[in-house]
């Protein structure tokens, strides 16, 4: 979310992109007229770089890097990525990543193979069909199908598909970069669920990852009791706390923003209820 790459999907999307030393800045278009600005998963800037930024009514950070010391200037901010994370090590054998998962995890990893689960390269088609079920199913809000169908283009992205005989079941789309790969979205079709395709995808895709040479399988989220840290946990990774959400206020108007931001999202979990 750093690279050129992402800077231009982003602008194809309709956002501004400006770059100050080492970091990249998406911003967003808010009511009246106002900007507000994102840089996803770079270093934790400077206060040599924070006296740099300017523009918009303030800047969020989401730093690719574990918990460190905090420059002045910056506040907590409401997290985009959750702050904790799982990571998988892709340099260590097939053995023992197997004996880091649970048996059950293993178990579900044969059955799936049992009953005839292939994972292949996958197709945005599929994907987005997917990942329209997976979104009224779990109540959750999501980037556009254009989003998707734009970001499946860009040359970091790397979807994979579980077909069980004739039909696509689940598809996930990966990014990768430098030695990381990250788990970025994965979608499935509940009617198929006693097939354990989610199980033996992610395992295909860590093998596939060891074989192409990435060090580290970024998981993308951990939250202590929900359904999705749940699944991850199953593969044994290890657990890791990122630096965190912080903002950057450049304007007075960045305090209403805020108070506005927490009053939209209490009123969209109220919505998906």
């Amino acid at each position: 979310m750093q690279s050129w790459e992402w800077g231009e999907f982003r602008e194809k999307m309709g956002n501004k992109v400006t770059r100050i030393e080492r970091l990249q800045i998406i911003w967003s278009r808010l009511p009246l007229g106002f900007w507000f600005g994102y840089c996803p998963m770079s270093p934790m800037p400077s206060e040599e770089d924070l006296k740099k930024m300017e523009g918009g009514i303030g800047i969020r950070f989401e730093p690719n890097e574990t918990k460190k010391n905090v420059p002045r200037g910056l506040v907590p901010g409401k997290h985009v990525f959750k702050p904790k994370t799982y990571w998988i090590d892709l340099t260590l054998s097939e053995n023992e990543l197997l004996n880091r998962m649970t048996s059950k995890c293993r178990y579900n990893i044969r059955l799936a193979e049992k009953h005839g689960v292939r994972i292949n390269e996958g197709n945005v088609d599929d994907y987005l069909r997917l990942m329209r079920k997976t979104k009224t199913r779990q109540k959750i809000y999501a980037h556009s199908e254009s989003y998707h169908k734009e970001l499946s283009r860009v040359g970091f992205t790397k979807l994979f598909e579980a077909r069980y005989e004739d039909r696509v079941i689940a598809s996930w789309m990966i990014f990768v970069w430098k030695d990381f790969m990250y788990y970025a979205y994965g979608a499935f079709d509940e009617e198929y669920k006693n097939l354990m395709a989610p199980v033996l995808g992610l395992w295909e895709i860590i093998k596939w990852g060891k074989a192409a040479g990435y060090k580290t399988l970024d998981l993308w989220g951990a939250e202590e009791g929900r359904g999705f840290s749940r699944f991850k946990e199953q593969f044994g990774p290890e657990p890791v706390e990122m630096a965190g959400t912080y903002d950057l206020p450049i304007s007075l108007l960045y305090w209403p923003f805020r108070i506005a931001e927490e009053v939209r999202w209490k009123i969209l979990r109220m919505v998906k209820m």
